[in-house]
């Protein structure tokens, strides 16, 4: 549970009765554990995860080039970014952080923008090489996260939303049936959202293994100071 703790000099009983929770405060465990499997928050994620296989039918409809399959291709995408919007922000603000939630909303992510490279690539439309960038990129620190979560967490970067937001807008744009000067922009905007890919994929592996010396660091000099009060 969260509050604000009572003032001094207060009588305790007061204090109590006077907290309010404070919203968007850091979550106890006691917090995540209360949080309800069907909130609002996973709710979302689940819609996203549904969104993936109507997508792929949506993209690949009509033979992949039909403009109008497109445009409710682009639909479903958009609302599948838009969710990836809120329901992390919603269940930090609200309090409705689950196990199910940071587990289930990476995978969204992920299949959804795999699902449209890989669409996108097939048809034609993306090189290959992009889709293989992209995803390794996110394969690779996704596995990063894992091995140096023992002593730490990598924070999302500014540069990473920025990847997010240049991938999003990129791949909304190869769904879309453009022609034109606009099927010229999104090859530059794509443009963009790799080098920002491999940019901030860089940076990861470089914070990661920064975290990791650190964490040895420290783990060795608690290692030390224990032998040492073991001796005396």
């Amino acid at each position: 549970m969260t509050g604000v703790p009572a003032p001094a000099g207060g009588s305790g009983a007061q204090g109590a009765s006077s907290a309010k929770p404070v919203r968007g405060g850091k979550l106890g465990a006691a917090a995540v554990n209360q949080a309800s499997l069907w909130n609002v928050a996973n709710l979302l994620t689940m819609v996203r995860l549904l969104l993936v296989p109507g997508f792929v039918m949506l993209l690949l409809g009509n033979g992949g080039y039909d403009p109008a399959w497109r445009s409710f291709a682009w639909a479903a995408f958009a609302v599948a970014m838009i969710t990836d919007l809120f329901d992390g922000h919603l269940a930090r603000t609200y309090n409705l952080v689950t196990d199910f939630g940071k587990i289930a909303d990476p995978i969204a992510d992920k299949a959804i923008m795999g699902a449209a490279l890989i669409c996108l690539s097939w048809l034609g439309d993306l090189p290959w090489w992009v889709t293989g960038v992209i995803l390794g990129r996110e394969l690779g620190i996704t596995l990063l996260r894992f091995w140096v979560i023992r002593y730490g967490v990598i924070p999302a970067s500014r540069g990473g939303k920025m990847k997010t937001l240049a991938q999003g807008t990129a791949v909304g744009m190869y769904v879309l049936a453009l022609t034109g000067p606009l099927a010229t922009l999104r090859f530059w905007v794509m443009g963009v959202a790799v080098v920002l890919t491999v940019v901030t994929g860089l940076d990861y592996v470089k914070q990661a293994v920064v975290l990791r010396r650190q964490g040895m660091a420290e783990a060795r000099a608690e290692a030390a100071e224990s032998a040492r009060e073991a001796a005396k």
